[in-house]
């Protein structure tokens, strides 16, 4: 239950947490221009119905669409709710999520159906008209079902809110805000109820204490504090500065959710305190224009009408204060566990929040041989297992960590970790292996899941004398010239993913390490499985079945300062990758450790000096 709950909310916050700088921009118009704002510009004011009658919920359905059926679900999206809007009266945020990827749904299934059987020259107009056709019946569905439904169940909603505003309820609401958040529900619970019921209310009245009830920073300040005056624990004690640094200006609420769960009772400080802090705010009358996000102290500030930023910031401190008190005493009196562990259960916690499997691994300290397995065991994979071997070596030298690809996993494997989509895949290949699953091989909550229970857990270190447990990195030969400053292309302005792994390739062909077909295959592979690394990092590359249109070995670097989405990340760094063999892994794995120092990958990200990129690679 706990993890499709952290699922759906996973899925529910991945349709907003995209648009959020719309929400904010109409929150800014709202706040400056409206005739209570700072700035009252009655035609300025006029912009922001239409943001929060069609922009808003067009934005969020289209984003559920794409996340379900691609680019045609986007649009499927768009036409649906278009249908929603007209048929009710309500603000459709709330409609947005239900039907976006319902429409979204309805063109991936057609699609998988009259996948190989689309006559031969009518493929632009079967794709047109599936989607205007779909689009249509969708937007008519809305209009007559969805658009009403919402309507009333959104009614309700705020009719039950209202009601617990009446009886002075609303503060207990923070009895189970609190603990969700530390579940990794956070965003779900904001942005997937309080904002649409928000929302509404601002558009009544021009304000809602719904945007307020789970941003407020004072609850996560008050542990923090807490834990900086009072923790017996000096790695804990020395953190804490750094965390209220990031929770409190930054926004990131989540930083303090390993405080909590060093001593699961310290959860009663936030909730108490954002108890404290609704009941005040309730009673003030206070409200926010719009939703704050992130949950800094500036964002939430930010959207307080001007005649009550007095009273939203004593809420603040009314939050942080109470949480204090009732930290520190719990924090004085019960022996913690280290930070260390409390981030690798926040870790795991995280992970499972995503759906990726970080399930205790079995007899931690009986294995012998981890398994990072990719599609075609050039790229990912190899760099994965070298960054996790450098990782572990130090703790457990009776470790081998070894890369392959996902159909030829060795027998004596005892973990393979690989991405969810291979998962099926490497089952087949290695059955008798403990799976675990991540989103990327180079920083990834299962990661440090696994890291912890095999270097912390139950080790039977054995005596490895003359053991080789470096086997993916060879020794290549002598000044062979894997990467050239031709390669190098510093500066680019970003577009698709399609479009940068289009330009690594169409290189790599223009300097001789590939044929034309290879570029079409690295693009197959990415439909496959991402080859986002994390860490800003990609490494497009071809699949199994190109490897024999490799000429010779290279790999070219692309340069993106501002970042290329790949899916919900951004590349700074894309890696254009072919390889003979393993000749190109002693270079995969100098990367790897110029990702150990982050100046340098920083400096990468953004240098004009070919040279010295060249020199910190080979």
């Amino acid at each position: 239950m706990k993890n499709f709950a952290q699922k759906f909310g996973k899925f529910l916050s991945g349709m907003v947490m995209p648009n959020i700088g719309a929400f904010i921009a109409w929150g800014f118009i709202t706040a400056l221009f409206i005739p209570d704002g700072w700035i009252p510009n009655e035609g300025l004011a006029s912009i922001h119905p239409p943001i929060l009658t069609y922009l808003l919920p067009i934005l969020i359905a289209a984003q559920g669409g794409r996340m379900v059926g691609g680019d045609r679900g986007r649009v499927m999206g768009a036409i649906a709710i278009v249908g929603c809007i007209a048929g009710s009266d309500n603000t459709m945020l709330m409609a947005a999520m239900a039907i976006g990827p319902l429409a979204g749904l309805v063109i991936k299934k057609f699609d998988e159906a009259m996948d190989g059987h689309m006559p031969a020259g009518f493929e632009m107009l079967i794709n047109n008209f599936s989607v205007g056709i779909f689009g249509m019946i969708m937007a008519i569905i809305g209009y007559y079902v969805i658009g009403p439904v919402m309507g009333i169940i959104l009614s309700i909603l705020t009719a039950g809110v209202e009601i617990l505003m009446s009886m002075s309820l609303l503060p207990l609401v923070a009895v189970f805000i609190e603990p969700a958040k530390v579940l990794f529900l956070n965003n779900a619970i904001n942005h997937g109820i309080f904002t649409p019921i928000g929302t509404t209310q601002a558009l009544e009245t021009g304000k809602s204490i719904m945007y307020m009830l789970e941003a407020n920073p004072g609850p996560g300040l008050g542990v923090l504090l807490a834990y900086w005056m009072f923790s017996k624990d000096k790695m804990t004690r020395d953190s804490a500065p750094g965390a209220i640094i990031i929770h409190f200006f930054g926004g990131i609420h989540e930083i303090y959710f390993p405080y909590v769960l060093m001593n699961p009772m310290v959860i009663i400080a936030p909730i108490v305190g954002n108890v404290c802090a609704i009941f005040f705010y309730s009673i003030t009358g206070c409200g926010l224009v719009g939703a704050s996000s992130p949950g800094s102290i500036i964002a939430f500030m930010s959207m307080s009408p001007r005649p009550q930023m007095l009273l939203t910031l004593l809420g603040v401190v009314i939050a942080a204060g109470v949480s204090f008190v009732i930290a520190s005493p719990i924090i004085k009196m019960s022996g913690v566990k280290s930070l260390e562990e409390a981030q690798a259960q926040t870790a795991s916690m995280k992970a499972e929040s995503k759906g990726q499997n970080t399930a205790a691994v079995k007899d931690a300290g009986k294995v012998k041989k981890v398994v990072f397995a990719c599609d075609a065991g050039m790229g990912s994979s190899a760099m994965g297992a070298t960054k996790f071997r450098n990782r572990v070596k130090a703790s457990r030298p009776d470790l081998t960590v070894i890369n392959t690809s996902v159909d030829n996993i060795p027998a004596d494997c005892d973990i393979a970790v690989v991405q969810t989509t291979l998962v099926d895949r490497a089952k087949k290949s290695a059955p008798q292996a403990q799976m675990v699953t991540i989103g990327n091989f180079l920083a990834d909550p299962a990661l440090d899941s696994l890291y912890i229970q095999l270097t912390t857990g139950d080790q039977a270190v054995a005596e490895t004398a003359g053991e080789n447990t470096d086997p993916i990195v060879p020794t290549t030969v002598p000044n062979k010239k894997i990467m050239i400053a031709e390669g190098i292309q510093l500066n680019q302005t970003p577009g698709t993913k399609e479009e940068a792994i289009q330009a690594a390739g169409e290189l790599m062909c223009k300097l001789g390490y590939v044929d034309e077909t290879y570029v079409d295959a690295m693009q197959e592979r990415e439909k496959l499985v991402t080859t986002y690394m994390g860490m800003g990092i990609a490494i497009p590359h071809g699949t199994t079945q190109a490897k024999g249109t490799v000429k010779k070995t290279g790999i070219v670097l692309f340069q993106y300062p501002e970042g290329v989405p790949f899916g919900d990340e951004k590349a700074n760094l894309v890696f254009g990758i072919a390889g003979i063999g393993d000749e190109h892994l002693d270079l995969l794995a100098k990367i790897c450790e110029v990702l150990e120092d982050e100046t340098v990958l920083e400096e990468m990200k953004t240098t004009n000096d070919v040279e010295w990129i060249l020199k910190q690679l080979t």
